[in-house]
């Protein structure tokens, strides 16, 4: 196995250089151990090779301990720098943007989410969007937010659901009226996944599947006439 040296932020350009090479290693191993000590010897003048590795980095591992490194510079510098990749054409460049903001929890960079954020093509960085609007939100910003999220009930696959519901449960009772009127969809898939998100809202130890299950058997019977019931916690 290929040996990453320490690095030594005294060691200038080289030393940037080294960690450039260590960090596009085959190598999964060596890539993980460069920026487990980017993040271990913080040097602001490894933000922009970090920052660029995060676009793409195919590990998730790798990419979580990028964004780790990130969060241990200055803010001042890390987060404008992350800021432009917001705007990146690439998907993974803005999703990992968006997890390394959820990350370093500035509050501040609440205003830079948008509602094409939370609602990009995109599953990852929609997925990305929803965990760090819901880490920054104000208190005044939560309804609004619970409205924009809820307009994403029924998209995508199993994963992608249960992210989405998980972030509107993390909002708490704000959810409550816009999951109630989404229940009420015509689309069934829309109003099952909004009753599955309110039975885990009353019931965080209920499992998604179960929840998801009892949901689709209310839809299918009809309008009910009550607010959903929990079923039996079970294992998600």
């Amino acid at each position: 196995m290929q040996e990453v040296v320490p690095i030594n932020p005294t060691n200038g350009t080289p030393q940037h250089a080294r960690v450039a090479d260590a960090l596009s290693a085959e190598d999964t191993s060596v890539r993980l151990q460069a920026a487990l000590a980017a993040g271990s010897n913080p040097d602001p003048g490894f933000l922009e090779t970090l920052v660029e590795r995060c676009a793409v980095e195919p590990d998730f591992f790798v990419r979580d301990m990028l964004s780790w490194a990130l969060t241990r510079l200055p803010s001042e510098i890390t987060l404008p720098r992350i800021r432009r990749e917001l705007d990146s054409a690439r998907t993974q460049a803005r999703s990992q943007a968006l997890h390394t903001l959820s990350k370093i929890g500035e509050q501040s960079a609440w205003t830079w989410l948008t509602r094409d954020m939370l609602g990009d093509t995109d599953d990852e960085v929609a997925r990305a969007a929803w965990r760090v609007a819901v880490v920054l939100v104000p208190e005044d910003g939560k309804k609004d937010l619970a409205d924009a999220l809820v307009g994403q009930l029924g998209r995508g696959d199993r994963d992608v659901r249960l992210s989405l519901s998980r972030a509107l449960v993390g909002l708490g009772d704000v959810t409550g009226p816009a999951l109630a009127e989404a229940a009420a969809h015509p689309d069934p898939a829309v109003a099952a996944h909004a009753r599955a998100t309110e039975l885990l809202r009353q019931n965080p130890q209920t499992g998604f599947d179960a929840a998801v299950e009892e949901a689709r058997r209310v839809v299918a019977l009809g309008p009910a006439e009550k607010a959903p019931q929990a079923p039996e916690a079970a294992a998600c």
